[in-house]
């Protein structure tokens, strides 16, 4: 339904502007939880992205992207099993336990019987494995910061600040959840 047409003797009616409202002080939008996680997805991936393509450029030899991964999770999470191995990585246990004799026989990884669970292997990085890793996450650090060389000494501690925010807020998520 087409709006009523106005006349022309009718003047529009004009309203004042409204006083604003004593309120409290402006927040930023960040300071919402809501828009805050929004703008932590919107941005991990894109970082994730960077090192990611920083670490697959340094894979060297047999060295697989999993196999790193794999690696990685062993290296923050000594004597795991290999079915929180496969549980991570999102594979199935047979495919876990292949790698994990791949890299076992490629002299990264050793792998025990638990002390406690007989049926248990705990998984830890051997010498050469920690080799590859530190390797990696040098030259991946490398290409980080060269991303971000550019950026303001201030705008570097704001970037840390917020980094520890987050660290602290998940971290205490992960220790309520264990």
């Amino acid at each position: 339904m087409p709006a009523p047409r106005r006349t022309a003797s009718a003047p529009p009616v004009l309203r004042r502007p409204r006083a604003p409202a004593v309120a409290a002080p402006a927040v930023p939008a960040a300071a919402d939880p809501q828009a805050a996680a929004t703008r932590v997805m919107q941005v991990l991936p894109r970082v994730m992205d960077a090192m990611r393509t920083a670490m697959r450029a340094q894979l060297d030899g047999p060295l697989t992207v999993p196999q790193f991964r794999g690696l990685n999770f062993i290296d923050l999470n000594p004597g795991t099993s290999v079915s929180a191995l496969a549980a991570f990585l999102g594979v199935t246990l047979a495919t876990a336990s292949a790698m994990v004799e791949r890299l076992v026989r490629a002299g990264h990884l050793q792998s025990r019987g638990s002390a406690s669970d007989r049926r248990r292997a705990e998984l830890r990085l051997c010498a050469s494995g920690k080799a590859v890793l530190e390797r990696m996450r040098a030259r991946t650090r490398d290409d980080l910061a060269a991303a971000l060389a550019h950026r303001t000494p201030q705008e570097l501690a704001a970037l840390v600040e917020g980094l520890g925010v987050l660290d602290a807020a998940f971290a205490s998520a992960t220790d309520a959840a264990a």
